[in-house]
């Protein structure tokens, strides 16, 4: 039988630092409301710096020891976690439902993606040492290893909380590094406390993992700026990315940052028109558009703009909107208020600038419908922000030149989506867009343990997956070792 409850009735009034089930330290707590309903749901600890200041100071005292703690135990602790997931995968969505507003595809998608994240980390070695002779000096050899960094601080969002957290927390734990979690104030639950009840279920030392619930205003300073970590995870908007990476870099510490995007999806004269459009859907309303990897363009060739943006408005009205516990729902709501209000903001100044509203548009409660705006261009609202909603601006273009022209031009580099008939021309138009991710014939909304994810420009630095998140996990060091007496000309 499970140690731990993973439901919405469960126990979720205490962080977890140093293996120990605690209060925050002045006693305050914060609420944990369900967007679909505006009703709290469960109450969490409102952590203070001081909070912090003790999970980063348990990870640094616990993490020699995991270090030395050989890897297949490592390993052996993280697939326990993995099976605790596997076993709680429906009570995980349901938690995912009521506090993040995703609906069940979302939500299951969103738990088998996490299971990844642990599957991927279980293949991760730390490199073989590398021995090599010296290039300058006889009787000498260098000898480079791999160690992990220390501690690894994980700031996640709430739009994926869990998968956004899980894809540091697992490859960091199996590569010998001590964790602190500070998921979303949204998103507490799913995001870290649940995370540290699978870690206290299955036994990790104490110390290993911390969590610390509380808003970012309040604790994000400490925990992006304190001098223990050596990297910190953030994922999350530009503009406190920017932030954290000067926190961080004020100790020296990685910043791994997935940063804002502003994802074009071009669509080429020869595209299947039909299958372009449920890509671009796909692309822009999945999740009600609240991810950084959705589509937020739709750049489109004239010859084909017509059908393309008739077929989209079908897509767009065939979705169930409503309160995601609901099955039949494709669309959940929006996490909070500003969130919506700035949207729909950009919307109506789009459209007040000029661009014709097809569809949606409206909003009731927290629940916003698919929007569809023809007549964009890349300077109006909806267009050159990261609206991060289902709104879709199409714009018209004349050739393919000027589709890469109008899709590049932004700050951001994250994901993007080509539909061309040719798939070679389709290759090479990907070979010209400025992102990190690009996908021909398929929608932006991606996310495979074995290919690198991450962005270009103002959307991030370094990258998760693969061995590729080893980077970000791991130092490499150079360690010589001179076997023959030297002359050193210095002293001759």
């Amino acid at each position: 039988m499970s140690e731990h409850e993973y439901t919405l009735d469960a126990e979720w009034a205490h962080q977890y630092v140093d293996g120990e089930w605690v209060e925050s330290s002045d006693g305050e707590t914060m609420a944990v409301e369900n967007p679909a309903t505006r009703e709290t749901f469960a109450r969490v600890p409102a952590g203070t710096e001081d909070d912090v200041d003790r999970a980063y100071e348990a990870a640094a005292a616990a993490q020699p020891e995991w270090e030395a703690t050989p890897i297949e135990e490592r390993r052996e602790l993280v697939e326990a976690a993995l099976g605790v997931i596997d076993d709680h995968a429906q009570d995980i969505g349901g938690l995912l439902a009521v506090e993040g507003g995703s609906a069940s595809g979302k939500a299951r998608g969103e738990v088998g993606v996490s299971m990844s994240d642990f599957q991927n980390a279980l293949s991760l070695d730390i490199p073989e040492e590398d021995v090599r002779d010296s290039a300058f000096v006889e009787g000498k050899d260098h000898h480079i290893v791999h160690e992990p960094v220390g501690v690894v601080g994980i700031i996640s969002p709430w739009n994926y909380p869990m998968h956004l957290s899980t894809r540091a927390f697992a490859p960091a734990l199996v590569l010998g590094n001590t964790v602190v979690v500070k998921p979303a104030s949204n998103t507490p639950i799913t995001g870290g406390l649940l995370l540290a009840k699978i870690a206290d279920e299955v036994g990790f030392p104490d110390g290993v993992v911390n969590v610390v619930t509380g808003k970012g205003s309040d604790i994000g300073d400490r925990m992006s700026g304190h001098p223990v970590p050596r990297t910190v995870s953030f994922t999350g908007s530009t503009e406190v990315g920017k932030r954290v990476a000067s926190r961080a870099a004020g100790h020296i510490a990685l910043p791994a940052l997935e940063l804002g995007g502003n994802g074009p999806n071009v669509v080429t004269a020869d595209a299947d028109v039909e299958r372009a459009a449920r890509a671009g859907a796909v692309g822009s309303f999945t999740h009600q558009g609240q991810v950084c990897i959705s589509i937020n363009r739709h750049i489109v060739h004239k010859d084909v703009y017509d059908e393309y943006v008739e077929r989209l408005v079908e897509h767009a009205e065939s979705l169930a909107v409503g309160d995601p516990t609901d099955p039949d729902v494709q669309m959940g709501p929006i996490i909070n208020e500003s969130q919506r209000d700035q949207m729909l903001d950009y919307v109506e100044r789009t459209v007040d600038a000029g661009a014709t509203l097809e569809t949606g548009g409206e909003a009731d409660g927290l629940f916003v419908e698919p929007t569809v705006l023809s007549g964009a261009t890349n300077e109006m609202a909806a267009s050159c922000n990261e609206h991060f909603g289902p709104v879709a601006p199409v714009i018209k273009v004349s050739s393919t030149e000027e589709a890469v022209e109008v899709a590049n031009d932004t700050k951001y580099g994250l994901s993007a989506a080509v539909q061309a008939g040719d798939e070679e021309t389709g290759r090479a138009i990907a070979d010209r867009i400025d992102a990190g991710m690009v996908h021909v014939n398929d929608h932006p909304i991606q996310d495979e343990p074995n290919a690198p994810f991450g962005g270009m420009k103002q959307s991030g630095l370094g990258r998760y997956n693969g061995e590729w998140v080893k980077d970000e996990l791991l130092e490499t060091k150079w360690i010589s070792i001179q076997h023959t007496e030297r002359d050193y000309d210095f002293l001759d």
